[in-house]
């Protein structure tokens, strides 16, 4: 089985110390850091890489976060890219607002915890990573629906106990991580966890039809 891309993880902020920075905090975790410096340079890079976060300062010359998110938001292939807001503790006191009505899922202030941080972002990691591998099986699971072959004939007898044991994985892996989101309170976990939830369960149910 061949192992899956590394999420990429992007980082927008105009200041390269602070690109830096993020990028030593986040430099235990197994992702690929990709940097922007500015909101025009974010959205090309959305244009043929895909990513599992966005890490978007607020507070930029030109193009500011709250616009960049704007335009990320209006794609249709970047829309559902989780954005954390980052900016100073001294900001506008509606910069949260705004953050949130702009669609981020997270806002922190700096300087903010470098735990606190890397918590979240190996959480959204994992979670784009799982639903990476449930679109790998429910494509599986359709390819064996469309064939319709009985059981035992061709490489159906193969491949139904192989996605069987990829799905229990991920249903195990989810139970995991949101006994994790519970232990840390953060409510920006539970609208992708709901839904990544949803997904297994019609998955699964799918599969029991087929088996």
């Amino acid at each position: 089985m061949t192992m899956p891309d590394r999420a990429k993880i992007l980082l927008v902020d105009d200041r390269e110390e602070n690109l830096i920075a993020l990028e030593a905090i986040l430099s235990s975790l197994d992702l690929v850091p990709v940097r922007a410096r500015s909101g025009e340079e974010a959205l090309k890079a959305l244009l043929n890489t895909e990513f599992a976060l966005i890490l978007l300062d607020v507070r930029m010359p030109g193009m500011d976060g709250f616009e960049t998110a704007a335009h990320i938001k209006r794609r249709e292939r970047t829309r559902n890219i989780p954005i954390i807001f980052l900016t100073v503790a001294d900001s506008a006191p509606d910069y949260a607002f705004r953050g949130y009505a702009a669609g981020a899922v997270d806002y922190l202030t700096k300087p903010f915890d470098p735990w606190v941080l890397r918590a979240k972002v190996s959480v959204f990691a994992e979670l784009y990573n799982m639903n990476k591998r449930l679109a790998e099986q429910a494509a599986m699971l359709r390819e064996r629906l469309g064939h319709e072959l009985p059981a035992g004939v061709g490489d159906q007898g193969a491949v139904l106990p192989e996605l069987s044991r990829r799905l229990t994985a991920v249903e195990e892996e989810l139970a995991r991580v949101r006994e994790l989101a519970g232990k840390s309170k953060d409510q920006s976990l539970s609208v992708p966890l709901t839904d990544l939830a949803d997904r297994v369960t019609q998955l699964r149910a799918g599969f029991d039809a087929l088996s």
